[in-house]
């Protein structure tokens, strides 16, 4: 199950970074208050839930007005290796193991309902399966703002050898 799962987290990096770089090349996507929204929200559950993972304070992050996506791009590529170490060093005993994600009671007091317990691999797979949903988002809108979206299908990144991530580089201090 480990190796399913770095699997699919290497396809997310690869995929999240093809986004991003589409979204810096273009100056009219890059300055898309909606983009960065869609971009900046994935990578904020991204990270919550390895700061869930590894029993860390909850901090989540939603405000993203005047936020630009050049200066945080350093940010968002520093969870990829952090989050693949820890997914790498799991086994089946942790996988299979229940977690509380820190926000939990406060869905159950939205809801008015309890929640079922998850495992720690189920909400591995709860953050492959949301950075893909923000990704179709921000491919859309980088449609709309006149840039090419990249094809960021499984399947295609398995057809051309499951290449590694080609991030934009990082912008030079003024």
């Amino acid at each position: 199950m480990t190796n399913l799962l770095l699997d699919l987290f290497d396809h997310m990096q690869s995929a999240d970074a093809a986004v991003w770089s589409a979204a810096l090349k273009s100056p009219s996507a890059a300055a898309d208050a909606q983009l960065c929204k869609y971009l900046l929200h994935a990578s904020s559950v991204q990270r919550a839930f390895l700061d869930a993972w590894k029993g860390r304070p909850f901090v989540f992050r939603d405000n993203f007005d005047a936020v630009h996506l050049d200066d945080e791009l350093v940010a968002v590529r520093a969870y990829y290796p952090e989050a693949r170490a820890f997914i790498a060093d799991l086994d089946g005993d942790a996988l299979t193991g229940t977690i509380r994600l820190p926000w939990v009671g406060w869905i159950e007091q939205q809801s008015k309902q309890t929640l079922a317990p998850t495992t720690l691999c189920e909400t591995i797979l709860q953050v492959i399966s949301h950075s893909t949903h923000h990704r179709a988002q921000a491919n859309t809108r980088l449609r709309t703002v006149g840039a090419e979206p990249p094809m960021v299908d499984y399947i295609a990144w398995l057809w051309r050898g499951r290449p590694k991530p080609e991030w934009p580089a990082a912008p030079q201090p003024a």
